[in-house]
């Protein structure tokens, strides 16, 4: 009987207080942006990240993804990374001492600057992800990603390691490991080369401050609906015009916090209205 299929979700995890790279035999390209993700769970990475475009952008070696265990920085014969909080309350929280042993092997052979290598902790208290945020990540060199589980994290590490929080949303996950691979898709789809065609990223949501306008391809016709005529007129000056006022309309409609601050940098009245 063979043994299992190759599986980049299917990683065997080996005890190491070095950061440890999923890709090992995969070539490493000097200057490849890096995420170094700080887990109890490394058997969760890749997971989605090593599928598609970004998986095949992992293996190529534009970028690379290191778990750190926290598990092997713990305490005492059974390796304990929590404790009960201060002054009282439910759940646990993570050490300081833990987790400042995890941070200091994760700086190893990274820039001092955080403006070159942030430490992100995902955090439901923390700024919310924007794609201005995310093309700054891409930008550094890398970046170290903390993923919390329990009640959070001391807070003495936040504060002495220079950790910026970030969120995904209004909303509590059991831990960060979801939220650390959706920052580094993220990311990574940023990176030159990851996507076939890099002019994409220019025309999508949020890049130019606006939702997307609604795309279609064939049939001309699906269920009685056809695709608006303007789209099949080759004029490309008209067609431009149409999708920025369709992402103008869905932007007004879905998005008003999008559309005041995109009306307010354009020089109009952020809480006035436009016909479109």
């Amino acid at each position: 009987m063979s043994g299992p299929g190759k599986s980049h979700g299917r990683l065997a995890a080996t005890p190491s207080r070095r950061p440890r790279d999923l890709m090992p035999e995969r070539p490493r390209l000097a200057g490849a942006w890096t995420a170094r993700v700080i887990t109890l769970f490394p058997e969760a990475f890749p997971g989605t990240l090593g599928l598609s475009l970004t998986g095949r952008a992992l293996e190529q070696g534009h970028w690379t993804l290191e778990t750190i265990d926290l598990r092997e920085f713990g305490e005492g014969r059974h390796r304990n990374v929590d404790d009960t909080p201060a002054g009282g309350g439910a759940g646990m929280v993570l050490r300081a001492d833990v987790m400042g042993r995890a941070l200091d092997a994760a700086a190893a052979g990274t820039p001092g600057s955080r403006a070159k290598w942030p430490v992100i902790y995902l955090s439901p208290r923390g700024r919310r992800l924007d794609q201005a945020m995310v093309r700054r990540f891409a930008g550094c060199a890398g970046i170290t990603l903390i993923c919390g589980r329990f009640e959070g994290l001391d807070e003495r590490v936040i504060e002495h390691y220079g950790v910026e929080e970030v969120s995904l949303g209004d909303f509590v996950l059991t831990g960060g490991e979801i939220a650390a691979q959706a920052l580094i898709d993220a990311t990574v789809r940023l990176i030159p080369r990851v996507l076939g065609n890099q002019a994409s990223t220019q025309e999508e949501s949020f890049s130019t401050g606006l939702l997307e306008h609604p795309q279609y391809t064939k049939p001309a016709v699906w269920k009685g609906r056809a695709i608006p005529d303007i789209l099949l007129s080759g004029h490309h000056a008209k067609i431009n015009d149409w999708r920025r006022e369709e992402a103008e309309r869905l932007t007004r409609e879905r998005r008003p916090d999008l559309w005041r601050a995109y009306r307010a940098a354009h020089g109009g009245d952020p809480d006035g209205d436009q016909e479109l």
